[in-house]
């Protein structure tokens, strides 16, 4: 009797532990926890876990149910072990069930949730721990299984779960994942005219871009399409860009696109000027960036933007520097590294550790990554292919 009831303080101790650990992850921003894993021990490991919080709760979830069903199967086996029999036996079990209940899931949730951030980094390896386990336990489901589950839905139900899906993904994303980056932004010089500042957004199709000052990283502000056909349509001269442009909005790169899209709302602003740490541009992001990250790419009649990943006859991909690592990885069916980058671009100066030389290739599990364009410092073009599709003629990083 005393083994197992032993035993069970010590299981209903851990699920408890594991439950306020989890409620403590789950009121932490990821954006939080990138900032604090310079400096606090186990961040690191909170961030890399909130990447993905669809799967999150109900891997640890599972974890801690059987945790709490183990505690109470182990305490209802030194009871009745014990010899305690009839009306006492049910109330003893009564007991049980109460104080498994409160001491290893009421409790512990109401204390994670007290203290977001502290709990989840300092039990960040148990966490990690058991989001391993239980996600090998609901891998033990079968693909026939699953086809299964999914036979008789047609495409729309098909669409309708991917569109879930990336809602759910959206409230963990942060705008440096959806941003243009300052190399693809089309800016004006502060000291230009509006003649030059109407011509510059009828080439691109733009109806608002940014306006500098000395360099990217000083934003003056942004120039209206409408104000400038305003001028046009009264006929007026030509007037600098200082006297039309109206003043930029500033984010963080670490701020969440869910919250982006209601300071949007609020303020009736369209678009932003996206800054690091430091206060240098990042990046622009609009409203239709942030919609995309819901519903898809947002194609016009003038769009004409190249395809992010083209297949070729050698079945390698020419992959755009811009796509999302994690696409990438679903692509090559291979777990690719992206602790540090978002991008394939940031991914290949992160394997090279400087800038690789156009024809440079590196190995990443089972797949070679080749840069094809560099321009500047910047990553623009990369092929990918497995070992046994790599064109002979790459040359290795070494």
């Amino acid at each position: 009797m005393m083994i197992a009831m032993v035993l069970s303080v010590l299981v209903l101790a851990v699920a408890g532990v594991l439950r306020a650990a989890l409620a403590s992850l789950i009121r932490t921003h990821r954006a939080d926890a990138l900032h604090d894993a310079h400096e606090l021990s186990g961040a690191d490991i909170a961030a890399r876990l909130l990447e993905d919080r669809t799967r999150l709760q109900p891997a640890i979830g599972l974890v801690h149910a059987g945790l709490l069903i183990a505690a109470a199967l182990l305490a209802a086996w030194g009871l009745t072990t014990a010899g305690i029999k009839g009306v006492m036996l049910a109330g003893a079990l009564a007991l049980t069930g109460a104080i498994v209940v409160s001491v290893g899931e009421a409790i512990p949730r109401s204390i994670g949730r007290s203290h977001p951030r502290l709990l989840a980094y300092r039990f960040a390896w148990l966490l990690k721990l058991a989001r391993s386990v239980g996600k090998m336990a609901n891998d033990v489901v079968s693909d026939d299984e699953l086809d299964a589950v999914t036979e008789g839905h047609d495409e729309d139900d098909h669409q309708e779960i991917r569109l879930i899906s990336s809602i759910l993904d959206f409230s963990a994303t942060l705008l440096r994942e959806v941003m243009v980056p300052r190399t693809d932004m089309v800016t004006v010089e502060v000291d230009g005219t509006s003649e030059q500042a109407l011509s510059t957004i009828i080439t691109h199709g733009f109806s608002r871009i940014p306006v500098t000052g000395e360099g990217i990283d000083d934003i003056k502000g942004i120039v209206y399409a409408k104000d400038l056909l305003r001028l046009m349509d009264q006929g007026a001269s030509p007037v600098p860009i200082s006297d039309i442009l109206r003043p930029a909005y500033f984010v963080p790169e670490t701020k969440r696109v869910s919250d982006m899209l209601r300071d949007m709302q609020g303020n009736q602003t369209h678009m932003a000027v996206v800054v690091d740490e430091f206060g240098g541009t990042s990046g622009i992001v609009t409203i239709e960036d942030i919609l995309e990250e819901i519903v898809g790419e947002i194609v016009d009649e003038y769009d004409r933007e190249d395809p992010m990943v083209i297949a070729g006859p050698d079945g390698s991909w020419l992959v755009d520097g811009r796509l999302d690592v994690d696409e990438l990885g679903d692509l090559v069916e291979a777990d690719l590294p992206d602790e540090d980058w978002d991008t394939v671009g940031g991914l290949v100066l992160g394997l090279a550790g400087r800038v690789p030389r156009e024809g440079e290739s590196f190995d990443v599990g089972h797949i070679t990554i080749t840069a094809v364009r560099v321009q500047g410092r910047r990553v623009s073009k990369v092929r990918v292919a497995r070992h046994d599709e790599t064109p002979v003629h790459e040359v290795e990083a070494g």
